[in-house]
């Protein structure tokens, strides 16, 4: 279950709307990307999230939160799933949903970890897994809005294969508009790997992260294991507090 910190000032977003899947994208083995027709939608800035329910025909209801994967220029939003074993929701999202199917959905729900490009930069974005995905949006509004200031993105997978958005992140990077993408495998890599072997440590985030002097805005989202260890390495290396900003994923996240 994704634990931010977020605003709840604008309750008139917060009415749950019908939404119908449009098209769904297969992004690894275990996630997929659902592409969805949103009636009424306020739109959202990059990092937002939303809560989705899930109604059986017995009555009984199961409600996640996901972050927005999309950036706010497109008509419709994308949410990106990992299948959870044993959970209530994902499992549904990942293996039986269709095209044409529906749920409910409400948000935009979030202020506290979003990017603009009035924020400025130079952006630090550390991912882990399916964590990757609502700073995703922030990097499709970055190129949307032709912004090019650096961004580096670190992204921790477990395999080569759980890479979300590789091919749409070696694109970006081919851009050379200041973006740079560095992955680290934890479990397995593949013959003539050149990237990060391990997992994100206070080593790997000084060696490859922006000079502490440049001030650089970070975003780190992900386990709240990684999470918390680079928040806390971030600041041991001497970034400072202010500019740090967390999204958790906690163990129930189905």
């Amino acid at each position: 279950m994704l634990e931010t910190e977020f605003d709840t000032s604008t309750p008139n977003r917060l009415i749950w709307r019908v939404v119908e899947i449009a098209k769904i994208v297969d992004e690894t083995p275990t996630v997929k990307s659902l592409v969805l027709d949103v009636p009424g939608w306020p739109g959202h800035q990059p990092g937002q999230h939303v809560d989705v329910r899930l109604t059986a025909e017995d009555g009984y209801q199961a409600q996640r939160s996901y972050s927005i994967a999309s950036e706010p220029e497109t008509a419709r939003l994308m949410l990106t799933v990992e299948l959870i074993e044993g959970g209530e929701v994902s499992p549904y999202l990942t293996s039986d949903v269709r095209p044409g199917d529906k749920f409910e959905l409400r948000g935009p729900i979030g202020g506290y970890f979003v990017w603009t490009v009035a924020i400025g930069g130079p952006l630090f974005l550390v991912a882990g897994g399916s964590g990757i995905a609502p700073l995703m949006s922030m990097l499709r509004y970055r190129v949307a809005a032709k912004f090019t200031t650096p961004a580096l993105v670190l992204y921790s997978s477990r395999t080569y294969e759980d890479i979300i958005y590789r091919q749409e992140l070696d694109q970006m990077a081919a851009r050379n508009d200041g973006l740079t993408v560095i992955y680290t495998l934890t479990r397995r890599q593949p013959a003539g790997w050149t990237g990060g072997a391990r997992r994100i440590d206070r080593s790997m985030l000084a060696s490859v992260g922006p000079s502490v002097m440049a001030r650089p805005k970070i975003f780190i989202c992900g386990p709240t294991s990684l999470v918390e260890s680079a928040a806390q390495s971030l600041l041991e290396v001497g970034y400072e507090r202010n500019l740090i900003k967390t999204e958790r994923f906690g163990p129930t996240g189905a």
